[in-house]
């Protein structure tokens, strides 16, 4: 068992108890105090007994009410097997454990959703396609940063989303869907576009104002590739 030193303990009691304070007897089971010259305190006398108990068991529930709570208290009860005291759950205020569960519903909730959205994510993924797509992304722009030819390709080929990589030419790997999917993405990605957009301008007119931030991040990504094609020159701008 670890307690923090500061901490206020209540013990269960094994044997039959009377609170010293107010000479209630207890019966056996008892919580109590432990309040040095005072005694053994019953959870009333101890000032205690507003609190709702919380037992162990999630450890985010108990880390949130301890950190809602003004005031708690740590249960422990002597355990004879093991020959030691062994927590057993915490005393906290009722307004702290109630706020406790609302956040690890609402966390709850967000996993659950989450959840639903990876697997939804999943649903709409050709893996195989997937996979195909973002080695030619690699083919076509050997420098572009690593992984990211992972991310433009599942943009890209997700189903039912009418995006560039679901489209026929795209299927058959045609380097220029390919390099249309690229172009997107570094559009989003790399420029200033989408803050433009934020502004109220017109897409068109964004698109214009990153041409050439867009037409040098192709430049840089593709390279490698011009070498390794004999000299031939790189993929066309994209507008």
């Amino acid at each position: 068992m670890s307690t923090d030193t500061n901490e206020i303990k209540v013990f269960i009691s094994h044997r039959d108890s009377i609170c010293d304070e107010c000479q209630e007897p207890l019966g056996r089971n008892a919580w109590v105090r432990l309040a040095g010259e005072r005694g053994a305190l019953c959870l009333a006398c101890a000032d205690l007994d507003h609190l709702a108990f919380l037992p162990t068991g999630d450890a985010a529930l108990t880390r949130r009410a301890r950190k809602h709570s003004g005031l708690s208290a740590v249960v422990l009860r002597w355990s004879s097997a093991r020959k030691r005291y062994e927590r057993q759950g915490l005393l906290v205020e009722e307004q702290a454990l109630a706020q406790a569960e609302r956040e690890c519903l609402e966390d709850r909730a967000s996993r659950e959703r989450r959840s639903v959205r990876e697997a939804i994510r999943r649903d709409e993924l050709d893996q195989d396609y997937v996979s195909r797509f973002a080695n030619r992304v690699r083919a076509l722009y050997p420098s572009c940063p690593v992984g990211r030819e992972q991310v433009i390709a599942e943009h890209a080929c997700r189903k039912y989303s009418g995006r560039v990589g679901r489209s026929a030419s795209a299927k058959r790997l045609d380097d220029e869907s390919v390099r249309l999917a690229v172009v997107a993405h570094v559009r989003h990605a790399e420029t200033n576009y989408d803050k433009l957009l934020t502004q109220g301008g017109d897409r068109f007119e964004a698109r214009d104002q990153v041409r050439d931030s867009v037409e040098r991040v192709l430049a840089a990504w593709a390279e490698v590739s011009k070498h390794a094609h004999g000299g031939s020159e790189s993929p066309a701008p994209a507008f």
